[in-house]
């Protein structure tokens, strides 16, 4: 009785906080914007006191938007279709099909022979492997690749929980070094084409976010190592050949790596294939049902994968969606715009605050495909550096590290079953604020000096 008792009280928050915020919110904005708000408020919430299970949460726009005339119910329910979905989709596969036939053992004993064999070292090795290999990889990607490595590696949940949250926030903060690591990034090179901008060289964009990536690599692993010293870890070596079903699997991440890497755009050099980045990792998923493979059995597999992590992204893209479909987005834009007679230091702060907390309660993808314009607008009629702002905006999407709806690498962190949402926002906090202002920073007194 006390469970239930327990799940009112929490669900009762969620309530009151959503009405609390529609009611606060009627004072500055329309009806239905103040209805988008008050139900973010509620989803966040029960997100963060998990009174109702995740998926179930993550279904609830589907109810609220058309209850409340913020979207249509077919304008709500297309974004639970949304291509990253699939992505996720097939990426799930190839995890499980990963840990089903124990490859992760002998991938982790070949990444592992380089660093200590500790606790804290093993955090280094997996932000740093993970935040290298999303560089040229999707974060997502590389998140679902190595997550089920790390979790091998331990049974300690204290050390599940860090080993999969280095992974996710690792693959974030590396994503960024270059300009095809994440989506955010080539959103922005798409707009500035579109707008006639001069585009940021390949090379150039490295050394300009190279010194941001490598302190918050250090940043996220010495935050996650804390008191983990006292924590023994004993690493088993396997020495064991790779069996047949063992070498099929690495056979198709191999394939699919060289597929990414030859469909990865390297401007202005290579334009890549130009296929869907969804449809390759479905595809490559879908494979390993098929004769040769035949690794993964739908019925024996179809409940390991997490759909309401893919419920999750719908709930985000629908957000993003409302967002633009109501006006809000331009509301932010004009209170930006407001902000303008700040000093410029000021500005990018305010800028990079907004981003990176918008971001955790809607997909990035989403959210920078709406604001990249919106700052663009902003920044010329204020006469500001317009490549600056952008760029700033670009990397503080990636550097939401609360809540699982913020990025893929959050959500597939969840997905893994040893990060609670508290746990997440617990670390997440510090590492938004320190990411806001190492951003700031860095953009005000390096980047300002390159990007004219």
């Amino acid at each position: 009785m006390s469970i239930y008792k327990d799940q009112f009280i929490k669900i009762f928050i969620a309530i009151f906080i959503g009405a609390a915020v529609f009611a606060i919110s009627i004072n500055i904005f329309t009806m239905t914007q103040s209805a988008l708000l008050g139900s973010i408020a509620l989803l966040v919430t029960l997100w963060t006191n998990e009174g109702l299970p995740l998926g179930v949460v993550s279904l609830l726009p589907i109810i609220l938007f058309p209850a409340f005339s913020i979207l249509e119910t077919k304008a709500t329910t297309i974004n639970y279709s949304h291509p990253i979905i699939y992505l996720f989709l097939g990426g799930f596969m190839l995890a499980i099909a990963v840990e089903k036939t124990n490859l992760h053992t002998w991938i982790a004993d070949k990444m592992l022979a380089i660093f200590p064999a500790t606790s804290k070292g093993i955090i280094f090795s997996l932000v740093i492997t993970a935040g290298m290999l999303s560089s040229v990889l999707s974060n997502t990607t590389t998140t679902l690749l190595l997550i089920s490595i790390a979790l091998f590696l331990t049974d300690n949940p204290k050390l599940k929980m860090r080993f999969a949250l280095a992974i996710a926030y690792g693959a974030s903060v590396g994503g960024i070094l270059t300009p095809i690591g994440t989506p955010p990034n080539l959103i922005l090179l798409g707009i500035m084409q579109d707008k006639g901008m001069e585009l940021i060289p390949f090379l150039q964009w490295m050394m300009m976010v190279a010194p941001l990536v490598f302190m918050m690599f250090f940043v996220v692993a010495s935050l996650l190592s804390i008191g983990v010293k006292e924590i023994p870890i004993e690493i088993i070596k396997n020495n064991q050949p790779l069996d047949a079903n063992q070498k099929k699997v690495l056979y198709v991440i191999c394939g699919l790596i060289t597929l990414l890497l030859l469909n990865a755009p390297l401007k202005p050099y290579w334009d890549g294939l130009g296929l869907s980045e969804a449809g390759i990792l479905l595809g490559f998923g879908l494979l390993l049902f098929a004769p040769p493979f035949n690794i993964l059995d739908w019925m024996q597999d179809k409940g390991k994968i997490p759909y309401r992590i893919m419920f999750l992204f719908g709930a985000g893209f629908s957000i993003a969606k409302a967002f633009s479909h109501t006006g809000l987005a331009d509301e932010f834009a004009s209170y930006l715009l407001s902000m303008t007679d700040l000093a410029p230091i000021l500005l990018l702060l305010a800028v990079a605050s907004l981003i990176t907390f918008t971001t955790e309660i809607t997909s990035n993808t989403a959210l920078i495909s709406i604001m990249l314009p919106v700052i663009y607008s902003v920044a010329e009629q204020s006469g500001i550096n317009t490549t600056l702002f952008m760029m700033v905006a670009t990397v503080c999407a990636s550097y939401a590290f609360m809540l699982p709806i913020a990025t893929a690498p959050n959500a597939i962190a969840m997905s893994s079953g040893v990060v609670s949402i508290k746990n997440m926002a617990r670390y997440g906090v510090f590492l938004n604020l320190i990411g806001i202002g190492l951003i700031v920073l860095i953009a005000e007194f390096f980047w300002k000096g390159i990007i004219h």
